[in-house]
């Protein structure tokens, strides 16, 4: 099958040519075609042809310049599962959706809440397609992942910087994101990455000039650029050409509407204008900059209209509650509909209307706005379509934009009478100003473990400059926060997204947040930060199915029904090595050797297999450490000898707090291996792996707050005392004699056992590059939990 024939089996149409140039010729950086054309099908099936995916499997070769894995980052979270189930149906129609088996393509959604024990990254060998909003992808890419597990930041970090094809959707509307995603292309360029990845700018409205940061610039010319020919407006006519007419709605945001009072008057008036303008046998659509402005307009015109047909659209819902939103917004004929939404839908969402009321706003912005209405032009033989924009004074609120882009916008509109694709000045606006991610700044945050003072780098301003990413929060029936059934972390079904100034106001109510050191839910009462996840009293109210987080005490919440809840992860936690099947920890040691071979060239990872390979077969030896030796034969059930995994019962605590069992093991290779007077680069990287293998002992070597201290004033740290002993063990073909634990490399400078580790970490970072380090670091942490499956399976000799 040619791409043509691959295209139209998929979406059930032919392809416009710029979509057969894009399956066809090598990859563009820059996609510039208007709304409504589209992107997503010709960037997705371009993915697949180039993989070599056809009907039913393989059937072509692939193209050296595509990635295993696409990444498309989109900047509303409204439009990830409608990303998400499109894609699925081209995959069904294709024949290669995501079944289980071989030569399938599976589809994953980044929204917080995934699973610790299974995930997409568990399989970087395997072709699939990640979606997420900019700020769950961003915040993965610069190893601060929202909503997951802290200790899993460096494995999202690695997958998505090493094999991956970004795609980065309607850009105008990224922010500081934009920005963030130059750079970060930039440093993949200088700091090569052991598999190759790249980056494609998707916008209706874009603007090379915004991808002029201070590292990509020097590249900016290179940049290829893909637009529309005279071919595609030939065939694309209607779309390009649909009438809209254009004109100041009578209505205006004035400073009086950041009153109650004031917000009150402006909805009411806005309500009547929209039930007059209304066209009862289409749907009307109004776009407004704020939550609590689109909540409130949809109350009057439920209340006016009483029918439950209007349907109203943000990003403060629950993912059920949204997708029946979206269900309802797809399925549902579009006559005598209303719709409210804020800036969520501005882009991918397949919606068309009549009436278009919008806020004032940036003009790219209002470019995409004005492409959901009229989209296809399926009005033109009828007169058209209407559009109505909504002044914002200067002496207004203008949040969540700036005042000056607002009065740029404005300036074009007075000028324009219709507002088609053919009839829209271009984007002329300088990039705006924004945090710029430098290389010192990546590097910095390639260190994950909190500051003194417990805190972690707030990376928000290099994520979003306008509306910053805000908290999750979910609802549990709670008596005691710490109950197993309550205590549990929470799925992605029960999170809903809540904005800062929103998250403020929980500190009065009983909220809790989760504390990965004491491994327990914490009373609220400190700062919101981005990103972080609350659980909330389902009695006290906060949510309605309808509107979304309102923050009002009433009525109760009904929490969403969860089968089964995953324990949280905990600094302490060692859930892997309790299991059904007991392991002898020589024998695991051995299994994980050979799980790295197989998967090193399974992803075509060459240059560095053998430290990869002897970390995974030095990685547990410290759980020979008579710390961890009790616990694993805390019950009579437990087999004699040294295990890697116990089959008793129960969570497992050590009796040292903070005990790390990858510190012995890193400790015991390096004072078997390492030569202080010679250094060597691949004896510390092997160190290195083997000490991170659970993302809690990377860069940085301390005791942690409140950790009891050693006797005698011994150094001391993550629960190794100077001093401790680790017997000797036979495994693989190799032998660790009896070691005895030194930590004087926690140390700052030169020392007895040569550099501290912060300077031996460092040099790694510098020698190697961060994505580099990262990508060895996950492929020894998933040769682990491959072979600790296999083994449960019991067939770990296949």
């Amino acid at each position: 099958m040619d791409f043509a024939q691959t295209f139209a089996l998929a979406t059930g149409h032919q392809p416009l040519p710029y979509q057969t140039r894009l399956g066809e010729d090598p990859w563009p950086d820059l996609l510039d075609v208007p709304t409504g054309l589209g992107k997503t099908a010709a960037v997705t099936l371009a993915w697949l042809y180039k993989r070599g995916w056809r009907q039913h499997g393989r059937h072509g070769e692939m193209a050296p310049d595509t990635p295993r894995r696409l990444v498309w980052c989109l900047p509303m979270r409204v439009l990830v599962e409608q990303t998400e189930d499109v894609i699925e149906r081209w995959l069904r129609n294709l024949g290669i959706c995501n079944e289980a088996g071989q030569n399938r393509v599976s589809v994953h959604v980044l929204m917080g809440g995934e699973s610790d024990l299974k995930t997409w990254a568990e399989y970087p060998e395997e072709d699939m397609i990640l979606i997420g909003t900019q700020d769950m992808l961003l915040s993965r890419a610069l190893m601060r992942g929202y909503g997951m597990s802290r200790y899993q930041w460096p494995m999202h970090f690695a997958l998505l910087h090493n094999d991956c094809l970004w795609a980065f959707d309607e850009v105008q509307l990224m922010g500081a994101g934009l920005t963030t995603s130059a750079q970060l292309e930039a440093f993949r360029r200088t700091y090569l990455p052991s598999k190759a990845s790249r980056s494609l700018w998707l916008s209706a409205t874009l603007n090379q000039s915004w991808l002029d940061t201070i590292d990509l610039a020097p590249h900016l010319d290179s940049l290829n650029r893909l637009e529309l020919g005279t071919e595609d407006r030939t065939k694309a006519h209607q779309r390009l050409n649909a009438v809209k007419s254009l004109q100041c709605s009578r209505v205006a945001l004035t400073a009086e509407a950041d009153k109650k009072a004031g917000t009150a008057a402006y909805l009411d008036a806005l309500c009547h204008e929209v039930l007059a303008a209304h066209d009862e046998t289409a749907q009307t659509l109004i776009i407004v900059n704020r939550v609590d402005r689109a909540q409130g307009l949809f109350r009057l015109l439920r209340k006016q209209r009483g029918q439950g047909g209007d349907l109203l659209i943000h990003a403060r819902f629950r993912p059920g509650d949204r997708r029946a939103i979206e269900e309802r917004l797809r399925k549902e004929p579009p006559v005598n509909r209303i719709v409210v939404a804020t800036q969520a839908i501005e882009a991918g969402v397949d919606i068309s209307s009549r009436v278009l009321f919008t806020e004032l706003a940036p003009w790219a912005s209002l470019v995409q706005r004005f492409g959901r209405c009229n989209r296809y032009g399926e009005h033109n033989d009828s007169g058209g379509a209407q559009v109505f924009w909504i002044d914002i004074e200067d002496d207004a609120d203008t949040l969540p934009y700036e005042y000056e882009p607002l009065a740029t916008a404005r300036d074009k509109l007075v000028s324009l009478i219709t507002v088609g694709p053919a009839d829209l000045p271009g984007t002329d606006e300088a990039r705006p100003l924004t945090h710029v991610l430098r290389r010192k700044d990546l590097l910095d945050l390639f260190n994950t473990d909190p500051d003194l003072s417990g805190f972690d780098v707030d990376i928000s301003h290099y994520i979003r400059d306008t509306d910053n990413p805000g908290p999750q929060v979910f609802w549990r029936d709670i008596t005691d926060p710490n109950e197993p059934e309550i205590q549990g972390k929470p799925k992605k079904e029960e999170l809903c997204s809540i904005s800062i100034s929103q998250a403020k106001t929980l500190r009065k109510r009983s909220a809790w947040c989760w504390d990965s050191l004491s491994g327990c839910w914490q009373p609220f009462k400190s700062r919101p930060r981005p990103g972080m996840t609350l659980m909330l009293s389902a009695n006290e109210g906060g949510y309605d199915t309808e509107l979304g987080f309102t923050g009002e005490n009433k009525p109760a919440v009904k929490p969403v029904a969860i089968d089964e809840v995953a324990a949280q992860e905990h600094y302490s936690g060692d859930a892997r090595s309790t299991t059904q099947r007991p392991i002898a920890l020589s024998e695991h040691l051995g299994h994980v050797a050979r799980q790295a071979e197989h998967l090193c060239e399974a992803v075509g990872e060459t240059a560095f297999i053998s430290p990869i390979t002897r970390a995974g077969r030095w990685h547990d030896l410290g759980k020979a450490h008579p710390v961890f030796d009790n616990s694993m034969h805390r019950c009579d059930a437990a087999p004699e000898g040294f295990l890697a995994k116990s089959n008793c019962p129960g969570p497992m605590h050590h009796e040292r707090r903070y005990f790390r069992h990858e510190l012995a093991s890193a400790l015991a290779w390096l004072a078997q291996h390492d030569t202080p007077s010679t250094p060597d680069t691949e004896v510390d990287l092997i160190a290195y792996l083997i000490a991170a293998h659970h993302g809690k002992v990377r860069m940085s070597l301390r005791a942690l707050p409140n950790e009891p201290p050693a006797p005698n004033d011994a150094r001391y740290a993550r629960g190794i005392w100077e001093g401790d002993c680790l017997p000797a063990l036979e495994f693989d073909g190799e032998s660790s004699q009896q070691t005895t634990l030194r930590l004087a490399l926690m140390e700052l400078g030169e020392g007895d056992q040569g550099r501290s580790w912060a300077s031996r970490t460092l040099n790694l970072l510098d020698h190697y590059g961060p994505f580099r380090l990262a990508w060895m670091e996950t492929l020894v942490r998933i040769s682990d939990w491959r072979a600790s499956a296999a083994e449960q399976e019991g067939n770990i000799d296949e």
